[in-house]
């Protein structure tokens, strides 16, 4: 039996203001957090709000998810020394296709270019 990573069970609401305090240190703003964060999972700005106000674990968060974008597949790259396409188990690649967006945003790529239009 496999024990599944602890960031399945860490809140979302713990984690959110760790990535908008990253984008903000780059300049960048909660605004465009949510815009990622929307993008990926379809959730409006309210919808978000509850999610977080209810302290949902990251695996609920995004088996919630109103609407998981099907452009994110093309999303890749490296994250936390993995490659995300490599990445089998489904929640956690969108987990790290969420920090992956997160940090091309810190890195100052361009909205259009994150949100692969």
């Amino acid at each position: 039996m496999t024990t599944k990573h602890r960031i399945y069970t860490t809140s979302f609401a713990s984690v959110y203001p760790l990535y908008i305090a990253k984008a903000e240190r780059k300049g960048r703003t909660k605004a465009e957090v949510d815009t990622i964060i929307s993008w990926l999972t379809g959730y409006g700005p309210s919808e978000l709000e509850r999610q977080i106000q209810l302290g949902k674990d990251f695996e609920t968060f995004f088996q919630e998810a109103p609407r998981m974008n099907p452009s994110r597949n093309l999303i890749q790259g490296v994250i936390c020394g993995v490659r995300i396409e490599e990445i089998e188990e489904t929640t956690m690649r969108e987990i790290r296709y969420l920090d992956k967006l997160v940090d091309e945003l810190a890195k100052g790529k361009s909205m259009d270019k994150i949100l692969r239009a």
